[in-house]
């Protein structure tokens, strides 16, 4: 599985703005296109956008110090964009820390996906 990871080719970095672009109508969506949903659901999504957004921009070949400090400044920048008048949603401590838990989750996981296979 590691070999599949290796190149940083025009599939990853594809993969990677894909989910820039769903991260975006997710974020930014206005609250009448938020459809309704039990409690704690609104979280999950934070943390798998943002594990997804981490995975998929390592893919693409960004170093991961870049992807950490990038991704919690746009969920910082989210959240402040949320409250405003702009999107009109109500921005959320709790969902910043799902965020930012979904972007540690996403680095894990690219660490493991390209992890060194033992010697046979």
């Amino acid at each position: 599985m590691r070999e599949w990871f290796v190149e940083h080719g025009a599939l990853a970095r594809g993969a990677f703005v894909v989910v820039v672009l769903v991260s975006l109508a997710v974020l930014f969506a206005p609250p009448s296109d938020v459809p309704p949903s039990p409690p704690g659901v609104d979280k999950v999504v934070h943390a798998v956008l943002f594990a997804a957004l981490a995975f998929s921009s390592r893919w693409a070949g960004i170093r991961e110090r870049v992807v950490a400090v990038a991704l919690v400044v746009y969920a910082a920048g989210s959240e402040v964009v949320q409250g405003t008048a702009l999107v009109g949603r109500d921005a959320s401590v709790g969902d910043w820390l799902a965020d930012v838990g979904g972007l540690l989750v996403g680095l894990l996981l690219w660490r493991l996906a390209t992890r060194v296979a033992p010697a046979r």
